[in-house]
């Protein structure tokens, strides 16, 4: 069964870029957000495993969200940004995400690798 994902961003533009990718790499991405109101309700709709959020939601920190969405619901949150991780290292170490990807490098193995498992198709490899 494939990894089932919310992306959280309120850029159209990268939405519409990242869905196709992570789909093409065997993640289902059963829904997008563009703002903490919309996550919260996708998150219990679609009990998701992974929710990636963009640290800068406009006028809404994505921080926040991730910390309201941890106590909401068992999915893991991925901070997700154009910004370099070093920018932001103290927040997202506080954070309850398990870690950040630089949207440049978003990608299915990115995500597996942060989940610490294995993409469909390749659980019997070894590491």
């Amino acid at each position: 069964m494939a990894l089932r994902c919310l992306i959280v961003d309120d850029s159209p533009q990268f939405l519409a870029a990242a869905r196709p990718l992570l789909e093409n790499e065997g993640i289902e991405v059963v829904g997008v957000a563009s703002n903490p109101t919309e996550a919260v309700r996708e998150v219990e709709r679609l009990r998701p495993r992974v929710v990636l959020v963009d640290i800068d939601l406009g006028e809404y920190s994505g921080f926040e969200l991730g910390s309201r969405l941890a106590s909401v619901d068992t999915a893991s949150v991925i901070l997700i940004s154009t910004h370099a991780e070093s920018d932001f290292t103290d927040l997202i170490i506080a954070s309850p995400a398990i870690g950040f990807i630089p949207k440049s490098q978003l990608s299915a193995r990115a995500i597996h690798d942060l989940l610490g498992d294995e993409p469909d198709g390749d659980a019997g490899r070894s590491s």
